[in-house]
């Protein structure tokens, strides 16, 4: 899922990246134009302003976090230019457009929050919307705030470097072109650079084999065809639904189950939408108060205070009956602290699937034997009914990894078992959060590139600073907290908006995390998630919130599990309190000098 992109293109989806209802003015020069005009403009901008910068800031990426910030950005009258190598805005919701594709969140927290404010209204289809969707939104959300014409496309950023001496960042793109500004703002996803296939033999099979986190803009017709997914995670449990229905036959490669909760999706009608749009103000206090940004009450109920076992199922049984993430919120509020509550939550799960899948031994295999959210949970849309049809198979590689990918298919290492197929699906995950950061090739203050810095440790300030990287600012990197995108993309934007403003107005050149300021915050994540019950098991199950899933990558907690309430609360302190935690530098002050500031 990439906000930036990825090295692969598609033509735009019809009726999608163009001209919304009439909602956008300016946009009829087209996007050469745009790209020209945004980029003069933003020269003379930053020469108004008495700065050697093309822009104010350069923003990588055109998702739900580079377009939040530029609005905000654009309303503090800070000049900015987004970057995205894609041909349409949209980042996750523009690449992701596999079958089954869709939010895992509540269509009326999956939105841009401040829009009540400005009059903007949509009426969703369904509880959780599907990808045409949610593309469409953010694109009639761009023209509607008149976003695209500070918006370069189809244009990646490969390189950025800090100049100290000048204070401002240099950042070339794919097309050899150098642009720079004052603040760099990363908005590249936390799911953003999808795993390409490890196995040998990728390029001889003689059949059609995709990428979830890289699907063409058409449709694959499954039909009649022996369909292998190799893959069991929260992109394949949306995928195999919909890809069982027309095969001749499915065959899913498992290594680890997951706990898959009933998303108990339903179409949204008029009435119900109508009362969502009269409580968005309710509807976004109650995400902003809970722990993970959701439109849920934190259930303050603990297990030890329940000691009728049927009482106990009685509130699990509620929460598995409101679907998606309520299961997890809604029932006890230490499943994620406590040793007990967490195993008799996970067995709820594993006597729901034992109950829904027929074949006791295929049931079997699909039960986890870890403690639940030691992987990121997904929501499933009849997911583990289809292991009840007749040509749908379910391998497990644990103990018999795939060898390789033959002409024909997949084989197995230990077994030599060959499966053919006419086409293959690799859903295996992504390079999370610090993945894409440190491909966009960004260097900081003493030529320090911030993917080895990534390898070596976790150092930031609130996810979204880090020292030696002065005036670069991150939406969801590093250990911001584990919760609702958007919900947080919202807190963060909101900040970094604040903050330039702050800097601005104070005449402030330069800000930088001090180092002992950002290792008390990585301790305070660290700390955090070593609380859980998940913190070893997330490592033994190569959770991808930990960087397990990849042996290459440093193995600790990628997220903050503090929850919202905490994490904004801190924000607003460190405004309120002057940002004790930053060295800020006036723009009298030299390079030179800036040590000792």
């Amino acid at each position: 899922m990439s906000e930036q992109g990825i090295q692969v293109e598609r033509a735009p989806a019809n009726g999608v990246n163009g001209h919304h209802n009439g909602l956008s003015n300016g946009l009829s020069n087209g996007l050469s134009n745009g790209h020209a005009n945004g980029v003069q403009n933003g020269v003379q901008n930053g020469n108004q302003n008495g700065q050697d910068v093309s822009f104010e800031a350069i923003i990588i990426g055109a998702g739900f976090a580079g377009l939040r910030e530029l609005y905000e950005l654009r309303k503090r009258g800070v000049s900015a230019r987004v970057f995205d190598a894609a041909s349409g805005v949209g980042g996750t919701w523009y690449w992701n457009r596999y079958p089954g594709a869709r939010t895992d969140s509540e269509s009326w927290v999956f939105i841009f929050t401040f829009l009540e404010e400005l009059g903007m209204e949509w009426s969703w289809k369904e509880r959780f919307p599907q990808q045409p969707e949610v593309e469409e939104y953010l694109n009639k959300m761009t023209d509607y705030l008149d976003l695209r014409k500070d918006i370069t496309l189809s244009t990646r950023i490969v390189s950025a470097y800090r100049d100290e001496e000048k204070n401002i960042w240099k950042v070339t793109t794919d097309k050899g072109e150098t642009f720079t500004s004052k603040f760099l703002i990363t908005a590249a996803g936390v799911l953003a650079t999808p795993l390409k296939p490890p196995f040998p033999g990728v390029d001889s099979f003689q059949g059609e084999w995709y990428q979830t986190g890289l699907w063409p803009n058409k449709k694959i017709d499954f039909t009649g065809k022996r369909v292998g997914l190799i893959g069991a995670g929260a992109t394949a449990v949306q995928v195999a639904p919909i890809v069982a229905h027309n095969a001749k036959s499915l065959t899913v490669f498992q290594r680890t189950p997951n706990y898959v909760v009933p998303a108990r999706n339903y179409p949204i009608g008029k009435e119900q939408m109508d009362e969502i749009n009269r409580s968005y103000a309710e509807i976004t206090q109650r995400a902003r108060n809970h722990s993970m940004g959701f439109d849920i009450v934190d259930s303050k109920l603990k297990y030890d205070d329940v000691e009728d076992e049927k009482a106990i199922q009685r509130v699990l049984d509620s929460g598995w009956e409101k679907g998606g993430f309520h299961y997890f919120f809604e029932t006890f509020g230490d499943t994620l602290t406590n040793p007990k509550t967490n195993e008799v939550a996970s067995e709820f799960v594993r006597n729901k699937i034992r109950a829904i899948v027929n074949d006791k031994e295929k049931a079997e295999l699909l039960c986890p034997k870890y403690p639940i959210f030691s992987k990121r949970p997904p929501a499933g849309h009849n997911y583990y009914q289809i292991y009840n049809r007749s040509n749908v198979e379910l391998v497990d590689i644990r103990n018999d990894p795939i060898q390789e990918i033959t002409p024909k298919g997949v084989k197995l290492g230990n077994s030599s078992k060959e499966w053919e197929f006419d086409i293959i699906i690799f859903a295996l995950g992504f390079d999370a959060v610090t993945g894409t950061l440190g491909n966009i090739g960004i260097h900081g203050s003493e030529g320090q590139s911030l993917a080895d810095v990534f390898h070596k440790e976790l150092t930031t300030s609130y996810g979204i600073t880090l020292p030696g990287f002065p005036n670069l600012f991150m939406i969801f990197g590093p250990q911001v907290p584990f919760a609702n995108g958007p919900v947080v993309i919202d807190i963060i934007a909101d900040w970094i908006g604040k903050t330039i403003s702050h800097l601005k107005s104070h005449n402030i050149a330069r800000i930088e995390p001090k180092k002992e300021a950002a290792e008390d915050w990585s301790l305070q994540v660290n700390q955090l998630f070593e609380q859980t019950v998940v913190a070893q098991s997330a490592m033994d199950v190569k959770s991808w919130y930990v960087g397990a899933n990849i042996k290459s990558k440093l193995h600790k907690t990628l997220l903050y599990f503090g929850g919202i309430p905490l994490y904004i609360s801190k924000l607003s302190q460190e405004i309120e309190d002057g940002y004790p935690s930053y060295i800020l530098s006036p723009a009298s002050a030299s390079a030179s000098n800036k040590a000792a500031a």
